[in-house]
């Protein structure tokens, strides 16, 4: 058993998350830092000079001439879609894992590539869910040691020096781990693979993973959360997102279902406090997104954001946002851990944002919630042999931050004949408040399961408690249907129609389609909504309505926040652009065209005085990494 060693970080550095060597001008962490904060107390690029910034290198990405040649030779499959991953910054240099799962060091100020490490682990074929993916990589140091620790789409871990990019032969098996052993069932590894980042606890590494989405049959790999000693690569404990005999939340798992049900994963980013030995698993959703005949219960530890002891992987609490899951509504992103204070009181808090719109705000150390979130009763399911929860959790504050569910509040009414024309478009399908189940007829999903809140998450401002989050309105129809004899053993799985039409090729809703929110973590109040972008706005003008000026596009990244300004990127339109906007109105201060489509989170980070702004771009055969700074 892993054993915590005497700590003698300071106490600033602990409450931040940053490394000890980091100093205040890396970006050590996927989310700036442990807390998953994306916030950086850097001031030169600011309002006044924003305006001036240039791109200061080009990076691209050695998965390009690959795919290539792999076009060359007509095999398109091995093609990575979005390059998804943000940089970490260790004393001036950048460290980034590529889709096919190269691992490159690039240095901050000139862009040049100081190494490369290839797992090859594209070679397998492309892996579950969204292909070929990475998020980022995890740092580690200790004394002259560091070490870069990457996953690979084939399910392995690896240990590389950071200063070389060699493999630490002493990790594992000369290097590497395993992560398709060790779950406690055999497993099918074609389906489970690794797209987040590997969350760093003091001399543990902590793993999540994705697993296939769209199976067709009831057994699947567990999503169990394991942590590995980042010297050795052993296995030191694991947490069972499905509780097995005897644990905790065993019996919210009817017919004996946890021993096939598979899933219930996390894979998207973690965080943890160093002070209070805790690391936040955000879980997701069981084996069939969308049917749960055959888990009956409340699904334990599903959608739920679990907190454990990060040396010994043991529950301290929960908060399960979602009960027996029938929408996708898996946990999107890490918590953000922040210091509030509510009504005089100081509170150890964190904000964890959702798919619903929802987010909820709970006393890290407890998990109590700081405002009342209350069950309320949630529509019953009429599909045979499910059993929908009756009640699901809402949060009285901070209030919704999307639109929820389908209703006269939510249907685009720019004019009476679009309303009609929306009306007609719903008729034919299932819809109505938050939380309205699946249907063999087609139910409506608002939010759908791309969110509301994504996996590009929030961030926040840890000197005024302000929570930043990018969101978009994307309603989806999920239908019902039984799958052919053989084809599968559920009753019923995701088929059919996917989707519905908005009038005259505007989408179904109101405006705006995408959004930033800024809430105050203080009081739960929301400071301010801005649309997020142009979105259909000339198709609106051109349908002879006045103009509402922007209306929001679905598209976004990930937010970058500092002391002076708050930056998203996105595809609007035909542009790509990165925007800097001021924290306290939301008001648009400039706009920088960007060289391709961004879809990864960006960072900050300073060299030698100089702060950087970075972002990955592109995929496929234009993958790149381009750095802006004030000349």
């Amino acid at each position: 058993m892993y054993l915590p060693k005497t700590l003698t970080l300071a106490v600033s550095a602990l409450a931040l998350g940053f490394s000890v060597n980091s100093g205040a001008q890396d970006w050590t962490h996927y989310g700036s830092d442990l807390s998953s904060t994306k916030y950086a107390p850097f001031d030169q690029i600011d309002h006044n000079n924003v305006a001036d910034l240039e791109l200061a290198w080009q990076w691209q990405s050695p998965d390009n001439a690959t795919v290539t040649a792999n076009h060359a030779a007509e095999n398109y499959a091995a093609t990575p879609g979005a390059f998804k991953a943000t940089p970490i910054a260790v004393n001036g240099v950048l460290y980034i894992n590529t889709s096919f799962g190269r691992v490159s060091a690039i240095d901050g100020v000139t862009g040049e590539e100081l190494w490369m490490f290839d797992t090859r682990g594209w070679e397998m074929g492309r892996p579950a869910n969204l292909g070929y993916n990475s998020r980022g990589v995890g740092y580690w140091s200790e004394g002259d040691e560091e070490r870069i620790l990457v996953y690979s789409n084939d399910a392995y871990m690896w240990s590389l020096d950071a200063e070389t990019g060699e493999l630490d032969r002493e990790f594992g098996d000369q290097g590497k781990v395993d992560l398709a052993v060790g779950l406690g069932r055999e497993i099918d590894r074609v389906a489970y693979t690794m797209m987040g980042v590997p969350l760093i606890f003091h001399d543990l590494v902590v793993v999540g993973s994705s697993i296939h989405d769209g199976p067709a049959f009831q057994s699947a790999p567990p999503g169990h959360v394991r942590a590995y000693n980042i010297k050795t690569g052993e296995q030191e404990w694991i947490f069972h997102t499905i509780p097995q005999t005897g644990e905790f939340g065993n019996e919210t798992w009817e017919n004996q279902s946890w021993e096939v049900v598979g899933n219930t994963n996390v894979w998207t980013q973690m965080s943890a406090d160093l002070e209070l030995d805790l690391v936040y698993l955000p879980v997701g959703t069981p084996t069939n997104d969308w049917y749960g005949g055959h888990r009956l219960g409340d699904n334990l530890f599903s959608e739920s954001l679990v907190a454990v002891n990060g040396y010994t992987g043991e529950r301290v609490w929960h908060f399960q946002a979602v009960e027996h899951g029938l929408w996708d509504y898996d946990l999107p992103a890490a918590p953000t851990l922040i210091d509030i204070t509510v009504d005089g009181e100081d509170i150890k808090a964190l904000a964890q944002i959702s798919k619903q719109g929802f987010v909820y705000v709970l006393d890290r150390e407890t998990g109590e919630p700081v405002w009342p979130i209350e069950h309320r009763p949630v529509p019953a399911s009429t599909v045979p042999g499910e059993r929908a929860a009756p009640t699901q959790p809402h949060p009285t504050r901070p209030a919704p931050f999307e639109l929820q569910g389908i209703s006269d509040a939510t249907l685009i009414d720019f004019t009476p004949e679009l309303r009609a024309e929306a009306l007609a478009n719903i008729e034919s399908f299932d819809y109505g408040p938050l939380f309205t189940p699946p249907s063999q007829r087609g139910t409506i999903n608002l939010p759908g399961w791309a969110g509301g809140g994504g996996w590009q998450g929030s961030a926040v401002d840890p000197e005024t408690g302000m929570l930043y989050i990018p969101s978009g309105t994307a309603p989806i129809v999920v239908q019902l249907v039984e799958p052919e004899a053989g084809q599968s053993d559920f009753d019923f799985a995701r088929g059919g129609v996917t989707s519905v039409n908005g009038p005259q090729g505007l989408p179904l809703t109101k405006p705006p389609y995408g959004r930033i929110t800024a809430i105050d973590l203080n009081t739960g109040d929301h400071v301010w909504m801005v649309p997020h972008g142009e979105g259909p706005r000339q198709r609106i003008i051109d349908l002879g309505i006045v103009d509402p000026g922007p209306v929001g596009s679905n598209s976004r990244t990930g937010p970058v926040l500092t002391k002076t300004l708050l930056f998203i990127a996105q595809q609007d339109g035909g542009r790509s652009v990165l925007r800097a906007f001021d924290k306290a109105t939301g008001d648009v201060v400039h706009e920088l065209d960007l060289p391709s489509v961004p879809s990864a989170t960006p960072m900050t980070y300073m060299v030698d005085g100089k702060q950087y702004i970075s972002i990955a771009l592109g995929g496929g055969t234009e993958a790149s990494v381009v750095s802006y700074a004030v000349p």
